[in-house]
Parts: structure tokens; C-alpha cells; sequence
């Protein structure tokens, strides 16, 4: 086809052009029909790369909500592998151990993220890349050599009787105070409070069952001012169904 093209051309132009002239132009047109070709082909290997590396991202994600992961680990698993692929534009067998190693060093320098944020990324491409290799789709994952990246541990400041007070404060209801104490006392996430309900509460032993990573539970122990405040407002909030039922 490339030929037929450039020899079309040349006669077309072949009453305007001396012999000398003619050489030069085709070979300007098989050059730049070349380059053309080139280019053609380089980008349809860029965009089948992409789909086959989407889909595979896709059923590793897959595999993820499976194993009962949660919305936001999906999410943060997706954003940052697909972030990864898209930089490195390489078909997922052919992303070698230095690659990944350029890739997370100049993610930290055009980001600015610290030593913490670097190593929960290559975890997350640990993690791909052993499903990968478990999967077959490459021999042996290039991320077993990038070692676990060093970072400060800092001692987390904790809250003092007065910022307790002060937050108690701010509690306008018998509601804000029950959470405010159930936090306080059992240490849970706020997450897994919002999952809790009266049926998990176990007055007597001033327990309740939350929620972990990986749906795994745990028990938890509240405090007396906690379950005073929890009782106090489930009572109110019967109370208040009843009335709204009675003028129904």
C-alpha cells in the first residue's frame, strides 16, 4: 500500500519534475510514509496495551472483593496501580524490578510524598504482582526485591483530660455524647461505629462486636458513663418513635 502510494504521487508530478527530482521526492514520501507507519503502529500497540492491562487490572480487582475488601481499599488498590501503568506504558510482562524502582522514586520526587505514603504504594504493587505471578500471567514478581521502605514512626500525641472536657462540651445531645464516649472508651474507628446497632450492644458485660479489616471481629469494651449515655438515648429515641406513631 505504501508503495503504491508513493509511486502514485511521483506520477502525478512526473510532467513537472526532472529525473534528479523524481528520486529525491520518493524518497522523501517512503520516508515519511514510514514514519507515518511507524507511528500508526506504536500507537495501536499503546492503546492494545492499555485494554490488556485494564482488564487484567480488573479481575485483580476482582479478586480483591472476593476476599471481602472494602470499597476504599478497592478504590485505593485501582487508583494507584492504574497510575503506575499508565506512567511506565509497558505490557504488565515486560515492568522489570528497576522500572518499578524509577517509577517510585520519581513518584516521591514530583509528589513530595513521604517515606509512609511511598511504601503503602509498594505494598499495593506487591500485592498485584504476587496475584500476577499466582495467576501466571508473568514468571516472578519484580517487586520481591524492593525492600520495605524505612520511615520515622512518630509517637501519636494523645488526648488529655482537658481536650476531653472540651469535646465533651461541644455535645449539644444526648446522642453526640453517647458516640463521643463509645469512642473514647473502646478506641474503635468511626467507621465502625456507623455499623453498629442496639442488637450488638451487650449491656451487661458493657461489650459490643466491631468490625475489622477483612469483615474479622473483634470485641470491644465500653465504659459505665458510655453505656449510661447509650441507654439514655435509646430511650429517648423510643420515646419519640412511639409519639410520632401515635399521631400517624
Amino acid at each position: 500500500m505504501r508503495e503504491l502510494f508513493v509511486e502514485k504521487v511521483i506520477d502525478l508530478a512526473e510532467e513537472f519534475l526532472d529525473n534528479n527530482q523524481r528520486v529525491k521526492l520518493k524518497e522523501i514520501l517512503t520516508e515519511i510514509c514510514l514514519n507515518y507507519h511507524i507511528e500508526i503502529l506504536e500507537q495501536n500497540q499503546k492503546q492494545e496495551t492499555q485494554k490488556n492491562n485494564t482488564d487484567i487490572l480488573n479481575k485483580f480487582i476482582s479478586s480483591k472483593e472476593i476476599e471481602s475488601c472494602s470499597t476504599r481499599t478497592l478504590n485505593y488498590y485501582k487508583d494507584n496501580i492504574t497510575k503506575m501503568l499508565d506512567t511506565i506504558n509497558l505490557p504488565i510482562n515486560e515492568i522489570t524490578t528497576e522500572i518499578l524502582r524509577n517509577y517510585l522514586a520519581d513518584y516521591k520526587s514530583n509528589s513530595n510524598a513521604g517515606m509512609v505514603t511511598i511504601d503503602n504504594i509498594r505494598r499495593t504493587l506487591s500485592s498485584f504482582f504476587a496475584w500476577l505471578e499466582n495467576e501466571d500471567y508473568i514468571v516472578k514478581s519484580p517487586v520481591r526485591r524492593i525492600h520495605k521502605v524505612k520511615a520515622t514512626k512518630k509517637v501519636k500525641e494523645t488526648l488529655t483530660d482537658e481536650n476531653l472536657e472540651k469535646l465533651r462540651d461541644t455535645c449539644s445531645n444526648v446522642r453526640d455524647l453517647a458516640i463521643l464516649e463509645l469512642l473514647i472508651s473502646t478506641g474503635m474507628r468511626v467507621g465502625q461505629l456507623t455499623r453498629l446497632n442496639i442488637s450488638d450492644m451487650n449491656f451487661q458485660e458493657r461489650s459490643c462486636i466491631v468490625l475489622g479489616k477483612g469483615n474479622s471481629e473483634r470485641e470491644v469494651y465500653f465504659s459505665a458513663k458510655s453505656k449510661m449515655y447509650i441507654k439514655k438515648y435509646w430511650r429517648q429515641e423510643q420515646i419519640t418513635t412511639k409519639h410520632y406513631l401515635y399521631h400517624l
